[in-house]
């Protein structure tokens, strides 16, 4: 066994081990303590019946010192009234202090007599002998314990408390202590789990179970996650398909208005071609947002030359908008080496790169740099178009958002920097935005890979 098979610090394992043990060793606890004192009540005098055999004691003593026999004779008399067991007064030779003589069998009796403070048990009354409170050497009290001060006497009903009733409570109370540990954070997530199923996507879990350290804890933490994931995805699906029904409108719109109207054939292909060309990428790009957004799965990874792959990407770039070549900077060097997919990365630099032309002016100047950061290579795109409001920064990934209100199709259709912003973050790496100096700056984040020798 390795020591990476054993639990962790904060594992449920230790939780359960501790309240285990601690169950266990309050039980041997209770037994050993408790098992003393009931011993001590069920085999030993009480207080009340040591206080009346010791009185008996100095009654017959006070009568000895002052009669003699004859006291110690009326004394007897006096307490087998109160007292149905044999009851006598022997001296320190064990012989009688009273004026009757002991028999053979009380004789022998007297070599088995107990004191106060030994244990009783209850095969018989025992013969119990009280010495003499003043003087314990001139004579003592001998007497049949009588029935009433046997100990034991609720001896059965305190087995039952202490064998019986008292560990049920105990094990009650772990069971109660483990179902708080282990069953309530499972109820918190079975509720969850049926709030999914009645379409309540916002419902989260309590604090006090993703704040577990424990197992339980990650996976409240788990199902949070995934519950925000699951609400995210739908949510973008439903505004997808919102926006993306909007944007086929305007188009299918026009072609009615183009196919009633009395224009050429000619021109009425050209329209048609135009709008159906329009249509074909937005759904095109849509479906892969869409895709883009669902699709988990590890995208196979290599290495990846930015320096190249910006000269591939600006010759189409220039081809596609007319931009002279020159407008086009990059300070990276070729030891810019990243970790990715090729033809997702080269998507979002794409889109990237003509969301940077759109938006500059005629005669800008786009730049791409970059700087290693440890493990990652840090490349920004700049662009001269003078930036957007703060509060826009985040907005323009959202998908279908044109803060320049430009018509659909014409300006773009908003979906770019959405697919640009996918792409990076499933190969590991981030995306956002900031005014630059003259324009709107993307900041990408990708890992790097050791450039090849």
């Amino acid at each position: 066994m390795k020591w990476s098979d054993l639990p962790g610090r904060h594992s449920l394992f230790w939780k359960l081990a501790c309240w285990l043990v601690a169950f266990c060793l309050l039980l041997i606890w209770l037994s050993w303590s408790w098992g003393r004192y009931m011993e001590e009540q069920n085999q030993f005098l009480s207080d009340d019946a040591r206080g009346t055999l010791s009185r008996y004691a100095a009654e017959a003593e006070q009568a000895w010192n002052l009669r003699q026999r004859a006291g110690v004779d009326a004394c007897l008399q006096g307490m087998r009234q109160r007292e149905a067991g044999w009851i006598g007064v022997i001296g320190g030779d064990l012989q009688s202090l009273s004026s009757q003589p002991l028999t053979d069998k009380e004789v022998h009796r007297m070599t088995f007599l107990r004191g106060l403070d030994w244990p009783i048990h209850k095969q018989r009354l025992p013969w119990m002998r009280v010495p003499f409170p003043g003087d314990p050497a001139a004579g003592s009290l001998v007497i049949e314990l009588p029935q009433r001060y046997m100990p034991g006497q609720y001896k059965v009903f305190w087995r039952v408390i202490t064998n019986g009733v008292i560990p049920v409570l105990f094990t009650l109370l772990l069971c109660v202590g483990l179902y708080r540990l282990l069953v309530v954070p499972l109820n918190n997530l079975r509720e969850q789990a049926n709030a999914w199923r009645a379409d309540q996507l916002g419902v989260r879990l309590s604090s006090h179970t993703t704040n577990r350290p424990d197992e339980l804890g990650e996976l409240g933490r788990a199902f949070d996650h995934m519950s925000e994931r699951l609400e995210s995805t739908v949510a973008m699906q439903q505004q997808l398909l919102r926006d993306l029904s909007h944007e086929l409108r305007t188009p299918l719109s026009r072609l009615r208005v183009a196919s009633e109207s009395e224009q050429g054939l000619e021109a009425l292909r050209e329209r048609i071609a135009r709008e159906v060309d329009g249509m074909q990428c937005l759904v095109e790009d849509t479906l892969q947002l869409a895709w883009l957004d669902t699709e988990r799965t590890p995208l196979p990874g290599e290495a990846i030359e930015i320096q190249a792959l910006w000269e591939m990407l600006t010759e189409n770039a220039c081809y596609e908008s007319g931009w002279p070549k020159e407008q086009l900077h990059c300070t990276v060097d070729s030891s810019c080496w990243v970790r990715g997919h090729l033809n997702t990365l080269a998507q979002a630099l794409e889109n990237i790169l003509r969301n940077a032309i759109r938006h500059s002016p005629e005669g800008g100047v786009v730049q791409l740099g970059g700087r290693r950061e440890g493990d990652y290579w840090h490349l920004w795109l700049e662009d001269q178009g003078g930036g957007v409001a703060e509060a826009d920064l985040e907005r323009i990934f959202q998908p279908f958002i044109r803060l320049d209100g430009s018509r659909p199709g014409n300006g773009g259709f908003g979906l770019g920097l959405s697919i640009a912003r996918n792409a990076v973050q499933r190969q590991g790496g981030s995306l956002n935005a900031e005014n630059g100096g003259q324009g709107l700056r993307l900041n990408m984040r990708l890992v790097a890979h050791q450039s090849p020798v």
